[in-house]
């Protein structure tokens, strides 16, 4: 195997480490003897149906996933350049330069996670907040933030409550979140993917008790008196828009708010997705009305603040999710 091909499975080594939605990892790289690229594929089997019916989560991560090997090739001495065909497939074309661009957000992607759990109520400070809006995000993607107790703050925790209980009766929704779900550490190492025991704080038990016992906490009333205190603990919401909410945009916004999870990430700050409001499309276009976000889809959001590290989700091998042409 010669060099090139070592150094492109390296940069895809960095970028399975992207955020996918329930942890399903929705992306195959392809890489074919004699070209300088990487293609980024969509695995439709990963869909998720039910709460990503337009595959938008989907094609976020596949952003994510973009970002991150960008950022590992520039560090490697190559400069990518993307572009996104009809079929939706990245392309990243990879020019070798010879001269690494080190960039300290490269050292950040193994670090960065989703972080499930309460926060200890600090706020941010409005210097670090400044840095965020200033990552540079891509074309017909913006970002906002709101401070916990301002009256846009509260009126989305309002949203992310409606959001669960639509959801959580939804009996198709759960459904398709217990098949991701993974009980437990033996369960996790057979998938490498989903969401694991650990991320729900829950303990290494079998499967025939841990199953019951974490279905039994699914449901709109304990869900959402969990979501409200973990809301409560944050500092801010962020939200994530897109201009037309159509695959391309899903795919910058990927790229866009991979960036920030990074920057966050650099600056001790944690995340966590509150997706709900976002994911049932009645709320979302009642939020498009209601926000002043100047009519653009809200996308994806997140709770930001101060937490204690929390335990990393699994992932697949490069082996398995990279085909050599």
């Amino acid at each position: 195997m010669n060099n090139k091909i070592l150094d492109f499975k390296r940069m895809i080594g960095y970028a399975i480490k992207a955020p996918s939605g329930h942890n399903t990892q929705p992306w195959l790289f392809r890489i074919k003897e004699g070209e300088d690229r990487i293609q980024i594929v969509p695995d439709l089997t990963k869909e998720l149906p039910v709460v990503d019916k337009d595959c938008r989560e989907l094609f976020i991560s596949l952003g994510c996933a973009a970002e991150n090997l960008c950022i590992a090739a520039k560090d490697m001495g190559y400069e990518p350049a993307v572009t996104i065909d009809e079929y939706n497939t990245i392309n990243v074309y990879l020019k070798k330069t010879g001269v690494a661009k080190p960039d300290s957000l490269c050292l950040l992607i193994d670090k960065r996670q989703t972080n499930r759990g309460k926060y200890d109520s600090r706020l941010i400070p409005e210097d670090a907040i400044r840095q965020f809006r200033s990552v540079p995000l891509e074309d017909h993607v913006h970002a906002y933030f709101w401070r916990n107790q301002t009256e846009v703050f509260n009126l989305l925790k309002t949203y992310v409550a409606e959001g669960n209980c639509m959801q959580m009766g939804n009996k198709k929704f759960l459904e398709e979140l217990k098949s991701w779900m993974r009980y437990n550490k033996k369960h996790a190492e057979e998938k490498n993917d989903g969401l694991s025991y650990a991320v729900f704080g829950a303990p290494d038990l079998p499967k025939f008790i841990s199953r019951p016992v974490m279905g039994a906490f699914l449901n709109a009333k304990i869900q959402n008196k969990a979501d409200m205190e973990k809301i409560a603990s944050s500092s801010h919401f962020l939200l994530l828009t897109t201009q037309n909410n159509t695959e391309a945009e899903w795919i910058d916004l990927g790229r866009s708010l991979q960036r920030l999870l990074l920057v966050m990430t650099q600056q001790g700050v944690a995340n966590a997705y509150v997706n709900q409001p976002c994911e049932v499309s009645e709320l979302a276009t009642k939020l498009q009305e209601l926000l002043p976000v100047n009519n653009e889809y809200p996308t994806i959001l997140l709770r930001i603040g101060y937490a204690e590290p929390a335990p990393y989700s699994i992932r697949k091998s490069i082996e398995e999710v990279c085909c050599l042409e």
